[in-house]
């Protein structure tokens, strides 16, 4: 993982931007979370987080996750947001257009303010863009812009602790 300086921060800050935007698709009533696939400075995929196809009937959030078997282990209803950035880049040009790429993650507030991000956890987003060959994951914590290879990213997912 590295920390980006000031400098380095500055480009990619509306990568960021792009993604809040994105997020406020989302139907999510729990978290409005957004993605953007960035290679060779051109977005190549972008997503939301909500129900599969947008469906309501698929809705889960209010369910109480504690009855869920313990082999759901992803315990929210929605697609994230990275999941789809990857499978619109896929759809829209090939899983080689993925190579050398990185990807952008934002959570926004009500009013489309970009939250500061926390530490990698989720290891169903970080084995698919790992396995589609995105190189990067970039995260806004509240103390910088942080730039994780995508094989780190998944190997601190595994290591989260709440």
């Amino acid at each position: 993982m590295k920390k980006l300086s000031k400098e380095e921060e500055m480009p990619l800050k509306k990568w960021f931007e792009a993604a809040a935007s994105v997020a406020t698709k989302s139907t999510c009533s729990r978290s409005k979370c957004g993605s953007v696939i960035v290679k060779c400075g051109i977005v190549i995929g972008q997503g939301y987080n909500s129900p599969p196809g947008n469906i309501d009937s698929q809705r889960r959030c209010s369910c109480d996750k504690t009855k869920l078997h313990k082999k759901v282990t992803d315990k929210t209803c929605c697609m994230h947001a990275e999941q789809r950035a990857i499978f619109e880049a896929i759809n829209s040009h090939s899983q080689k257009a993925l190579r050398n790429s990185t990807i952008f993650f934002v959570r926004i507030d009500n009013n489309g303010n970009i939250l500061r991000s926390g530490k990698p956890y989720c290891t169903i987003c970080s084995k698919l863009a790992l396995d589609s060959g995105i190189s990067n994951f970039v995260l806004w914590h509240k103390d910088g812009i942080y730039l994780y290879t995508t094989e780190e990213y998944n190997n601190l997912s595994y290591e989260y602790c709440d």
